[in-house]
């Protein structure tokens, strides 16, 4: 799983980083087999003014599948983070669920219907018996 982490109007020194890592590997180490790639960018929406504007987006690349996109806006970027992963990892949950249960109907189907038939012998056409 490739991880790009970026900051945009935020220091992101090496402790951020690190919770950050930490944090992506907590909610998403059960999926690696599933994601390729994920992309996380933390920025600060209002600059110096405060209130509510740090922001956490995660997007995670699946093959075949259109990507999760997840972002979460908090007082506290470490908040904002936490809730952002924590989404992440109950939406690719989900995703995965139903690609194992669209999988299974599948073979389930094929399965119901029965081998195919076997080609029709042609008919004898001299008009004997």
């Amino acid at each position: 799983m490739q991880i790009v982490i970026q900051g945009r109007g935020i220091d992101l020194d090496a402790a951020l980083r690190e919770h950050v890592e930490r944090r992506l590997h907590f909610a998403l180490d059960w999926a690696q087999a599933y994601v390729s790639r994920v992309s996380v960018v933390l920025s600060d929406l209002n600059g110096p003014r405060g209130g509510e504007d740090k922001c956490c987006r995660v997007q995670c690349a699946m093959p075949g599948v259109p990507e999760v996109m997840i972002e979460d806006t908090q007082a506290e970027l470490h908040v904002a983070i936490d809730r952002a992963f924590d989404r992440t990892g109950r939406t690719l949950a989900r995703r995965v669920a139903r690609q194992r249960e669209h999988r299974h109907a599948d073979v389930r189907d094929r399965q119901s219907i029965g081998p195919a038939p076997l080609p029709a012998t042609p008919s004898n056409t001299d008009g004997s018996r």
